[in-house]
């Protein structure tokens, strides 16, 4: 039994700190414009290429951790995340920087579908795998808020590369207790990884999502959009076939016939692409628009990531009276109302005021995603776990990427068609960002350089204003599918009956 949750604290620390990885840049990016000289497409590159890489990886590194051990993959990958976060602290170009973010989320591939596979195989008892699994979200969610509040604290007496060194004592803290309390699991009947369909799965994720990004960024004019868009996905389609031909697959595509087990990937995909982005928005809206710290701004929003993690043990207990489907759209509709107050936002803020909706929100996460990772692992066999845990994490990081892209360039287009600067005034990095506006006005007289902060903080708040009531309308959408979707699934999944349907 000690064992048990010893596992569970484990696999929670790893959990904790590569969500706190996600956000925790948010803060820095700023600075990155002044110390590094990154422009707008490399500043999206930066906070989208650790996401990227992992995405692609994640399916591969699941079935590989069924296959050599999940406890052996989790200490290799934790190790290598302890040396790619040292490289990520030292890059002294944003070139360098994208590449060692890169090999983070290669490292990362390995250590997040282990997680979530041990806590399947080592919680047997549905009821305590539901709660085992509330308190991994929770964590997971107080990672995203507490990123933020490490970056404040580190970037108020540090440089930017702060942000990712506090990442290598933290990974020594797992390798030890991680060999010394985990036990090994692995499927014995899992026969070798298929490298084609390796290939095939990183190239169709990556390229689809380049093909996205670009469209988003560029316009669909440029040519290797729609050459990219095709390539991703043919090699997505020849993926899944190839799949069902497979004694072996990466993924049992069966699964997806799986109504639980598909509405779930899919809701938690669609929310979390407007969870990071809306992340990353506020802690430009904190800094650049009231004019916060850094660690003002990262305390501002953590009471959101906190009652996340309460959201997540609190819904094991709502299953009962409301469904895993009712849960699940309860969690989105809190979510969404938050975000259409969100678009009522100004150049002054009553954070008091601003408590009650940011509250509300954490708790819809925390709901929406403890109840749809408990449905995906639970309609997977045991042995399969790592697979299983992969897919669920591949539909969140390609809906966090896909977020930042595509709800980044919304918030851009709005506040670049907002814009408007007085005569005189280098427009082209102002038009880009609001960080490049500020750093615009750091050359300019001082009157002038007050009418280009006030147009950029008023054109700004226009864009939160567009994307939050963007958001808001996709998240009622999303909670209306849930309730359909995950109709009718039992609210205990026991493993005898898993066992049989297989």
């Amino acid at each position: 039994m000690t064992n048990k949750w010893s596992s569970l604290a484990v696999a929670c620390v790893a959990t904790l700190l590569l969500s706190l990885d996600m956000t925790v840049l948010h803060l820095a990016l700023p600075r990155l414009v002044g110390d590094l000289g990154a422009n707008a497409t490399q500043l999206l590159w930066i906070g989208d290429m650790y996401g990227f890489a992992l995405a692609g990886l994640l399916i591969t590194m699941g079935n590989v951790g069924d296959r050599v051990g999940r406890k052996r993959l989790l200490l290799i990958g934790t190790a290598a995340f302890g040396v790619a976060s040292a490289l990520t602290a030292y890059a002294p170009t944003p070139e360098l920087l994208i590449a060692a973010r890169a090999l983070l989320g290669v490292a990362g591939a390995t250590i997040m579908p282990s997680t979530l596979s041990i806590i399947r195989n080592v919680f047997t008892d549905p009821g305590e795998r539901t709660a085992a699994i509330g308190i991994w979200s929770g964590m997971s969610a107080a990672g995203f808020a507490l990123g933020p509040v490490v970056g404040g604290l580190l970037l108020e007496r540090f440089w930017w590369g702060s942000v990712f060194l506090i990442n290598v004592p933290i990974m020594v803290v797992v390798l030890i207790a991680g060999y010394a309390v985990l036990p090994e699991s692995r499927n014995p009947g899992a026969g070798r990884v298929d490298p084609f369909s390796v290939v095939l799965s990183f190239a169709g994720i990556v390229t689809a999502i380049y093909a996205i990004k670009e469209a988003a960024h560029k316009g669909v004019g440029h040519l290797d959009v729609p050459v990219a868009a095709v390539v991703g996905v043919a090699c997505l389609a020849l993926f899944v076939w190839r799949q069902t031909r497979l004694a072996e697959p990466l993924i049992d595509v069966r699964l997806f016939g799986r109504r639980a087990f598909s509405a779930s990937v899919g809701t938690n995909l669609l929310a979390i692409f407007t969870m990071t982005a809306m992340s990353l928005i506020f802690a430009w809206y904190f800094q650049l628009v009231l004019g916060w710290t850094p660690l003002q701004a990262g305390l501002a929003g953590l009471p959101g990531g906190l009652s996340g993690a309460l959201g997540g043990v609190l819904a094991a207990k709502l299953i009962g009276p409301l469904g895993r489907n009712g849960v699940v759209a309860l969690g989105l509709t809190l979510t969404a109302g938050a975000f259409f107050y969100y678009s009522t936002l100004g150049l002054e803020l009553n954070y008091a005021v601003m408590l009650i909706p940011m509250t509300l929100c954490g708790m819809g996460i925390g709901l929406t995603f403890t109840v749809n990772n408990d449905n995906v692992l639970a309609t997977a066999p045991r042995e399969r776990a790592g697979a299983a845990a992969a897919v669920s994490e591949t539909a969140f990081e390609l809906g966090g990427a896909l977020g930042i892209a595509i709800l980044g360039t919304v918030l851009n287009s709005a506040y670049t068609s907002s814009l408007s600067l007085p005569a005189g005034v280098p427009a082209e990095a102002a038009r880009e960002s609001i960080a490049g506006a500020m750093h615009t006005a750091a050359a300019l007289p001082p009157a002038q350089a007050a009418q280009v902060i006030e147009a950029a903080r008023v054109a700004f708040v226009d864009g939160v204003h567009v994307t939050s009531l963007v958001t808001g309308v996709m998240l009622l959408v999303v909670a209306g599918l849930a309730l359909v979707g995950l109709r009718g699934v039992p609210k205990v999944i026991p493993e005898e009956t898993l066992a049989a349907s297989h």
